[in-house]
């Protein structure tokens, strides 16, 4: 798939079992559904995946699932972002080989890398694979800030194509554009449908896991159609899912939220807990006022 990546690309849960293992059962079946419902694109294995608490193996099968079950309907983007510079390699050169579309890739989240450090990063595996690399800033998590001036050093290698932008400062869109031209398009994260006024030509998102015909629609209206006051007639419908999985709960209020969907995923994995049953009602009224009908069997 060689089209340039826009709208609306769900990072998606990963699936587990009753005994907590990776259920790729599941997971097939939720691609199917993602893309049955409209979603323009699929990122396995980000945080929302719960990367870090899967093994080499367990990731490499994800990744596989995916990629097959999508069958090049949507582009698929493998988030493939570890500590150490090697791993990344390792992993990006995997889903090039299992057909992946793209990567998305976090900068390390430990080391605390300078501007220097974080271009080699990258600049190393840009070298190794001929995917394009959505390079992700999410400060809050990976403690690094992709600030736009090094987004525009980053833009400079060659198949660093594409970012996900998720501060809560959409100014940043617009410098990025500013500052790297054609070189860079710009995804929101945490503030996706106000990204868009400021140049986004997509959404990574969380809620679309839940709503993924909505968030995919949302964009289209926006971007194509042109109708922005039904885009935001529709956001506004979908803010409490979109709250919902803010902050500490993307993936155990993701998980809770398709399970009284009927469509359990299991829970989360250690060190993340499920969501405490107090929570619970507040998950259930988020859906209801959004539009989304709950499994009464649930």
């Amino acid at each position: 798939m060689t089209k340039a990546f826009r709208g609306t690309y769900t990072v998606m849960i990963t699936p587990f079992d009753a005994e907590g293992g990776v259920d790729l059962a599941a997971t097939a079946d939720f691609v199917d559904w993602q893309i049955a419902e409209g979603i323009h694109g699929l990122v396995p294995l980000g945080s929302t995946g719960e990367f870090l608490s899967l093994t080499d193996d367990e990731k490499a099968a994800v990744a596989e699932t995916v990629i097959r079950k999508a069958d090049g309907r949507v582009p698929v983007l493998i988030g493939t972002g570890a500590e150490s510079t090697d791993d990344v390699i390792r992993y990006s050169r995997q889903a090039e080989q299992l057909g992946a579309d793209g990567v998305m890739i976090i900068p390390p989240f430990y080391s605390t890398p300078t501007e220097d450090e974080l271009f080699e990063h990258y600049r190393r595996i840009g070298e190794a694979i001929s995917l394009p690399i959505m390079i992700y800033n999410n400060p809050a998590t990976a403690n690094v800030d992709l600030t736009p001036r090094i987004v525009e050093r980053l833009s400079r290698i060659d198949n660093v194509r594409y970012i996900k932008e998720s501060t809560m400062d959409v100014t940043r869109i617009r410098d990025i554009l500013d500052f790297c031209g054609d070189r860079m398009t710009v995804f929101g994260g945490i503030m996706g449908f106000e990204s868009f006024l400021e140049g986004a030509e997509g959404w990574v998102a969380v809620g679309s896991n839940i709503m993924p015909r909505e968030m995919a629609e949302l964009f289209s209206l926006w971007a194509d159609r042109r109708d922005f006051d039904g885009a935001r007639a529709l956001y506004h419908r979908v803010l409490p899912v979109i709250r919902l999985v803010a902050g500490h709960r993307y993936v155990s209020g993701s998980k809770a939220a398709l399970a009284m969907m009927g469509r359990p995923v299991g829970g989360p994995r250690p060190p993340r807990l499920p969501l405490p049953e107090a929570e619970l009602p507040s998950v259930a009224e988020a859906l209801t006022r959004s539009g989304v009908i709950l499994d009464k069997a649930a």
